[in-house]
C-alpha cells in the first residue's frame, strides 16, 4: 500500500513514521508513505501556499493551485489514488472507514492549515472529505497520521498476530473488554477468577459480556448504530 502525506509542514510527520507498527509495516515492504511538501508545486519566489479569503473575514486560505499540482503529479504515476481531504467539515472517521480505506493501494493524504482549504479542491479533486471529530486542530497532519496509524495494522502482515487485531475496540461494534496481566493481585485489586480458570469457554463468555457492559455505559450509542 502506498500512502503520500500532502502538507506544508512534512517535518510534523515525520517523527510518526520512524516508530511503532508504521515503521514495522515500511521496513517490511508492506507500507510506502511518502512526504510532499506542497511548497514545491508553487509559482512563486516566495512559494506561496495562501491567500486572503474573498469575501473578507479572519485568516487564509489555502491556495489551489498547489494542492492540484500534487495530487495530480501523484495520480499521473498511478491512476488508482484515492484522495483524501483532512477536514472538520468531512465525515467521522472510525474503525470501519479504516476498514474500507485499507482496501485502496494508493491514498494521497491533503493536510489543510489556517481557515481552510479552497472549496474548489473539495468540490473537483478530492474522493471523500475525513475529520477525526467534533473539535479543532492546527492542521490535518494529526489527523493524517491518526489515519496512517489505524490503516497500517491492517494490513495483513503488518501486526505478528492478526487474531488480536479482530478483537480490538470497534471491531464488532463494542469497545474492548478489560484487560490484566501479572501478578494476579495488585495492592488488593484481584484479577477476576475466571481469567485464572483456564475454561477458554467461560472467558470468552465473560469477554464478552464484559465488552458489552462497558459499552452500554460509556458508549451507548455503538449499541444504538448495530440495532
Amino acid at each position: 500500500m502506498r500512502i503520500d502525506i500532502l502538507t506544508i509542514f512534512p517535518s510534523c510527520c515525520q517523527g510518526i513514521l520512524e516508530i511503532g507498527m508504521i515503521r514495522r509495516a515500511r521496513e517490511k515492504k508492506l507500507l510506502e508513505v511518502n512526504l510532499v511538501d506542497l511548497r514545491d508545486f508553487t509559482q512563486d519566489r516566495h512559494r506561496t501556499v495562501d491567500d486572503r479569503p474573498f469575501g473578507g473575514g479572519e485568516g487564509m486560505v489555502m491556495k489551489p493551485e498547489p494542492i492540484f499540482e500534487a495530487v495530480e503529479s501523484l495520480t499521473s504515476e498511478r491512476a488508482s489514488c484515492h484522495v483524501v481531504l483532512l477536514s472538520p467539515q468531512g465525515r467521522t472517521f472510525s474503525q470501519q472507514t479504516a476498514q474500507r480505506l485499507v482496501r485502496q493501494s494508493h491514498l494521497a493524504l491533503i493536510c489543510g492549515r489556517y481557515e481552510g482549504v479552497d472549496q474548489r479542491v473539495a468540490d473537483n479533486l478530492v474522493d471523500e472529505e475525513i475529520s477525526l471529530g467534533d473539535y479543532i486542530l492546527s492542521g490535518g497532519e494529526i489527523g493524517a497520521m491518526a489515519l496512517i496509524d489505524s490503516i497500517s495494522r491492517l494490513i495483513p502482515g503488518v501486526v505478528g498476530n492478526p487474531s488480536s487485531v479482530l478483537d480490538e475496540s470497534f471491531m464488532h461494534g463494542l469497545l474492548d473488554y478489560p484487560h490484566f496481566t501479572r501478578p494476579a493481585e495488585f495492592r488488593g485489586w484481584k484479577v477476576p477468577d475466571v481469567l485464572l480458570s483456564g475454561n477458554h469457554y467461560r472467558i470468552s463468555e465473560w469477554r464478552q459480556e464484559a465488552a458489552l457492559n462497558r459499552t452500554r455505559e460509556r458508549r451507548p450509542d455503538l449499541l444504538r448504530s448495530t440495532e
